[in-house]
C-alpha cells in the first residue's frame, strides 16, 4: 500500500463551509429547514426576536420556491455564516416555468421586512432553477 502525504490526499478536495440541506420540494419538509435556521441563529447569539425571524424568513423562502417547484423537483438550502456573525442563506429549486417569485405579494413583503437583504434569480441552463439568497445579521447579542 503506497504512502500517501495529506497534500496528496487533498488535492483536487474542494473545502465546504456552512450547512446545506437538500429535500423533497414539500412542504412536510419546512420543520426541518426551520430548525436548522433557528439552531444556527442560536449558535450565532441572535437574540430571541432575531431568531424568529431568520426562521420565518427562511419558512417563507422555502415555501415560495415550493410554490413553483416541479414536479419531483428537490430544494436545496445553503447556510453559510460570514465573518459578522451575519447568517447567509441561499436557497434553489428547479421550477415549471422561467419566472421567480412574485415580488409584489404579501409574503415577499414579509421576507423584505424579517431580513437584511434579499435577492431572486432565475437562472435558465437545462430548465429553470430559481434563487433566493437572503441575509441576516444579529440585532443584538443575548447577554450571558
Amino acid at each position: 500500500m503506497p504512502a500517501y502525504s495529506r497534500t496528496d490526499y487533498e488535492v483536487g478536495v474542494t473545502q465546504l463551509s456552512g450547512v446545506e440541506l437538500r429535500m423533497a420540494a414539500d412542504p412536510t419538509q419546512l420543520s426541518i429547514v426551520r430548525a436548522v435556521a433557528a439552531d444556527i441563529a442560536m449558535r450565532q447569539d441572535f437574540d430571541l426576536d432575531s431568531i424568529e425571524d431568520l426562521k420565518l424568513a427562511v419558512d417563507e423562502t422555502c415555501s415560495t420556491l415550493i410554490t413553483l417547484a416541479a414536479q419531483d423537483a428537490v430544494l436545496s438550502c445553503h447556510f453559510d455564516v460570514d465573518d459578522r456573525g451575519a447568517v447567509h442563506v441561499s436557497a434553489n429549486v428547479a421550477t415549471k416555468a422561467a419566472s421567480g417569485p412574485d415580488e409584489n405579494s404579501f409574503g415577499w413583503r414579509v421576507l423584505t421586512a424579517l431580513v437584511d437583504s434579499v435577492e431572486t434569480r432565475v437562472e435558465e441552463t437545462e430548465g429553470s432553477v430559481v434563487h433566493i439568497g437572503l441575509v441576516k445579521s444579529t440585532a443584538g447579542a443575548v447577554d450571558a
